[in-house]
């Protein structure tokens, strides 16, 4: 009603004086200024633009602590599918202990006894025979004295020999030289240091972590120092000594500390040419080849750069490894060639596993050998016969020199 009245107002000023003057009418809003207006739209825009900003800023933020923090996401591995054409084999040989030490202490009480008979022994009647008597007893002095007298020789020799023969086969096995192992052709690989990410599965429940393996060698010597860890937990430390012969690797001392156990020596005697152990009363026979269970996946990697035609689907390659308590002969089979991704690199391998016999609850191990890395073990898995396992992925791998070796 204002806008209208202001209208005719101006109307009938234009017809009073008819062009003297120009009026202009500016009609304006009683309740929005212009300049308010023009205000909210541009703080609009303003805070939109904000609104973008932000967002933008915290997706930056998210990615760089992303990558700055390494968060793992759980990852849902498929496991892998191998073909493999089930051939039969022959069946593992069994290990021979050597004979205890308490054994020949039953023939040591038996030889006193062979000895005290002919001590004991009365004097025939016949060499004193009664005169009164002397032709009623004519008949049987052919039969009577030749029985005590044949008797008693005959009885002694049985004796002595039965308590000799038991006494010399347990010296006779202990002091034979065993039969001498099988040859390969190796060449064992060079000095390096070799870090592991570490993945394990125990009771349900998934740790990470990490681990290294030191390989040392001269060309004459060698040392193996290992340990694999989650959660600042070392769960395996070991370590293994010994030479570089015409067998490849020769073990002379493993040492082996798993976590809450103590730990344990396994010794791999030359004068005595015997295996024995701190944790345990057993004893193998040393013939030359052996190995600890440090040093075989070694002595596999040295058969791998001296002979590779030993590496083919299928073949077996038999060890006789020792632990911490006993000694086994390992049957590693080479599954076939496989190509795996460790360290952000895919590398050509040697997959070849150790399955225990039927009934034994010692762990499974499972290798990957790299022709193209030295034969150097790049992945390790070990599982336990309920499940549990112990997977080993190599990180980072630094060649060492010999003098960083000795």
């Amino acid at each position: 009603m204002q806008y209208f009245t202001w209208f005719i107002a101006a109307a009938t000023l234009a017809k009073l004086n008819p062009g003297r003057y120009v009026y202009t009418i500016r009609m304006l809003s009683s309740s929005v200024p212009p300049s308010i207006s023009r205000y909210t739209f541009s703080s609009r825009r303003r805070w939109l633009w904000v609104l973008l900003l932000t967002a933008l800023l915290h997706l930056l933020l998210f990615v760089w602590g992303n990558h700055q923090f390494k968060v793992a996401a759980p990852v849902n591995r498929p496991e892998r599918l191998v073909m493999a054409q089930i051939m039969p084999l022959p069946p593992v040989e069994k290990p021979v202990l050597l004979p205890q030490a308490p054994k020949p202490k039953p023939d040591a009480q038996a030889r006193p006894k062979a000895t005290q008979k002919p001590r004991a022994a009365p004097t025939p009647a016949v060499e004193v025979p009664d005169t009164p008597i002397r032709e009623t007893v004519t008949p049987l002095d052919d039969n009577g004295p030749a029985g005590p007298a044949a008797t008693g020789p005959a009885t002694d020799t049985a004796e002595t020999g039965a308590a000799t023969t038991p006494t010399t086969t347990p010296a006779a096995q202990a002091n034979a030289t065993p039969p001498a192992g099988k040859h390969y052709q190796t060449n064992p690989p060079p000095s390096a240091e070799l870090k592991y990410d570490v993945e394990a599965l125990q009771k349900g429940q998934n740790y990470h972590g990490s681990g290294k393996i030191t390989w040392q060698t001269d060309g004459g010597n060698y040392t193996i120092n290992g340990e694999a860890g989650a959660l600042f937990i070392t769960v395996l430390d070991f370590k293994s000594e010994g030479e570089i012969n015409d067998f490849g690797v020769a073990p002379v001392t493993y040492t082996q500390k798993r976590f809450r156990k103590p730990a344990t020596q396994t010794i791999f005697h030359r004068e005595r040419n015997a295996i024995v152990f701190s944790s345990s009363t057993n004893s193998y026979p040393r013939s030359g080849g052996e190995q600890d269970r440090a040093s075989v996946v070694w002595q596999l990697a040295s058969i791998g750069r001296g002979d590779s035609t030993q590496f083919s689907p299928g073949a077996v390659i038999d060890l006789f490894v020792a632990g911490p308590l006993d000694a086994e002969t390992w049957r590693m089979q080479v599954i076939g060639q496989e190509k795996i991704t460790v360290g952000g690199d895919d590398l050509d391998t040697w997959h070849v596993i150790r399955v225990p016999q039927a009934g034994s609850h010692e762990q499974r191990l499972d290798i990957w050998l790299a022709p193209q890395q030295q034969w150097y073990p790049v992945k390790l898995r070990f599982t336990e016969t309920d499940g549990d396992y112990l997977d080993m992925s190599l990180s980072k791998m630094k060649r060492l020199t010999t003098a960083a070796a000795n």
